[in-house]
Formats: structure tokens, C-alpha cells, sequence
């Protein structure tokens, strides 16, 4: 089976793309019902789901593939920009309906979140069981792993199951929900994967060496403690301008970390440990991290968009201040 895995692990991440490419096309089919901007929102989830279904097809078989996805993505980013993307008409369901549905489920509703995070962790540790499923060129063994989509596809599937032994809901309101659930998120649910490619560029780009040579004016280079705050603080500074960790790792581990932190003597694994998790303070306030605050938000219905944030606020500051003393009495 592993082996069979890891021959096929294109086919296998592009049938997961397209898996998400129908669920935004269906989406797109809902917004078709809209009252306000039909067109907008079926174009949006349309070509979204265009480009999950067929975006490497047409990148590795058309000379100019690339520009073509970039000129899609602009659309889409216009479309956006206008506020064309309005929620899809759902059948909605009756107060005796979700209380009949949250007596049967109650906190068993819990379960596939918590499988999909267990199941997704073992998943992600396989390489270390060491199973081999081929050789490189130069002799050395290659290990059996999943790739990220396949360890996502298939904790999402193996939680769907479980929602559905446990709400003994039909699989058609498993598809409107899952519909109406991206529907909700809207827009937001592309600023993960955009701004994670924006910390690959900033990075190509010789950001990291810029922001460090402009540390270097400020922090003694010599001083493991104004090096640790510059880390911690810019993660965090860095990461709210972002909207995401990952982004933000690269460039400040580059610019500051390496010179002014791991330079003096630090634990490189513990400070780009505590250097990632310092970084997450600052999505808990910021709302460029749609992900964490605003799509939260949407789901509960909050009135004010902000009021998760507001609430995070003083715990993230208190842990940006715990990342700093950790690091100084870890790393050290």
C-alpha cells in the first residue's frame, strides 16, 4: 500500500485538489440564487475552484500557464476587492431543529476535530517509522511519508465519516453545510495560501537581509537579551502585517534570529521553536489573519467582527512576554 502511495503521490494530491475544486464549484452554483452580485460570487468560487481542479494541468502543459493563473487570481482579487462576494441562499434550519440536532450530538460533536488533529499528527510522523519505498540516485534509502494534501484529504474524509455516524445527518446537508460553511468564510479563505507564497517571495526577494541590516543599526550585536526581544517582537510585528507565522518565520529568522540570536550562542531548534509559536501571538491580533479571528467570527454570527480579537488581545501579549523569558533561560 505505501508503495503504491508513493508512486501514485501526484495523482493522488491532484484528486484531493479536485475534491476542493467541486466544493467551490457548488458553492459558485449557490451564489447563482443570490439576490445581490450572483455573477461576482459564482465567478469567484468558480474560477477558485478552477484553478484547485486545474491550475497544475495548465502550469505544466501550456507555455504560458503560469501568467494565465496569475491573470485568474487577479480577477478574483478584483472581484473581492469590489465586495462581489455575497453569501449563497441556504435552506435554514428551525431552533427546534439545531437544539434536536445538539441534544444527539452534545460533546461527541468534538470527537472528529479532535481525530481529524490526532490522526493528521500521526500521519505527519511516518517518515520516522522508516518504512522504505525506493532509493535515490546516489543509494540512499527514501522513506515513505504523506505529503500535506494527503494527510489533510484524508483526516477530512475519516472526520466527515465520524459527523455523520454522530449527527445521523443525510450526506446532501453534509455538502449544502460544507458549501455554506466556505461561504461564510468567503474571500478569507485564500489569505493562508497567499500570504504563505508572499513569505516564499519576501524571502527570495533578500527581505530577511534586508531587515537585518537594518537591525544591526538598533541592536547590539553582542547582546543576547536585545536580540531575543528584536526576534520575538518582530515575529510578532511581522506576523500582524502578514496575517500568518509561516510568513513571517522565514524573513525575521533570516534577518534577526541568525545574526543576533543563534549568532550569540542560542539553540537554533529551541529559537525557531519558540521564535514560530511567539509569531501566533501576533494572529491573535491582527485581523489579516482571517483565519484565527474573522472567519471565527462569521461562523458564530458575532455582531462585531473584532470582539475575538479584543478578547485574545491580553493573553497574547502575556505569551509574547513568557516567549521572551523562555527563550532567554532556554535557548541559552
Amino acid at each position: 500500500m505505501f508503495n503504491f502511495i508513493y508512486q501514485n503521490t501526484i495523482i493522488i494530491d491532484e484528486f484531493i485538489y479536485i475534491i476542493c475544486g467541486l466544493i467551490c464549484l457548488l458553492a459558485g452554483i449557490k451564489g447563482l440564487s443570490n439576490k445581490n452580485a450572483p455573477i461576482g460570487t459564482f465567478l469567484f468560487w468558480t474560477l477558485l475552484g478552477f484553478l484547485f481542479s486545474c491550475g497544475k494541468f495548465i502550469i505544466d502543459k501550456f507555455q504560458y500557464g503560469g501568467a494565465f493563473i496569475g491573470a485568474i487570481l487577479m480577477v478574483i482579487a478584483i472581484i473581492t476587492v469590489s465586495n462581489n462576494v455575497k453569501m449563497g441562499n441556504f435552506k435554514e434550519q428551525s431552533q427546534e431543529q439545531k437544539i434536536k440536532y445538539a441534544k444527539i450530538a452534545g460533546n461527541k460533536i468534538f470527537i472528529p476535530a479532535l481525530a481529524m488533529g490526532i490522526i493528521a499528527m500521526i500521519m505527519a510522523q511516518f517518515k520516522s517509522f522508516k518504512i522504505v519505498v525506493d532509493s535515490a540516485k546516489d543509494g540512499s534509502e527514501i522513506f515513505f511519508g504523506f505529503s500535506a494534501a494527503q494527510v489533510l484529504g484524508i483526516t477530512s474524509v475519516i472526520a466527515i465519516i465520524l459527523a455523520i455516524a454522530i449527527t445521523h445527518a443525510k450526506f446532501k446537508e453534509t455538502g449544502e453545510d460544507t458549501a455554506k460553511m466556505l461561504m461564510q468564510i468567503g474571500s478569507s479563505s485564500l489569505l493562508p495560501q497567499l500570504l504563505g507564497a508572499l513569505g516564499g517571495i519576501f524571502a527570495t526577494a533578500g527581505v530577511g537581509d534586508i531587515i537585518g541590516a537594518g537591525m544591526s543599526a538598533i541592536v547590539p550585536a553582542e547582546s543576547k537579551v536585545f536580540g531575543v526581544i528584536a526576534y520575538c517582537i518582530g515575529m510578532v510585528l511581522f506576523t500582524m502585517i502578514m496575517g500568518n507565522a509561516f510568513a513571517a518565520f522565514t524573513v525575521m529568522t533570516i534577518g534577526v534570529a541568525v545574526p543576533f540570536v543563534i549568532g550569540n550562542g542560542g539553540d537554533p531548534a529551541i529559537v525557531a521553536s519558540l521564535g514560530m509559536t511567539c509569531g501566533f501571538c501576533g494572529t491573535l491580533m491582527t485581523p489579516m489573519a482571517a483565519n484565527f479571528n474573522i472567519v471565527p467570527a462569521a461562523i458564530l454570527e458575532c455582531e462585531n467582527e473584532k470582539s475575538i480579537m479584543k478578547i485574545q488581545t491580553p493573553v497574547a501579549l502575556a505569551l509574547i512576554v513568557v516567549h521572551i523569558i523562555l527563550m532567554l533561560v532556554l535557548a541559552f
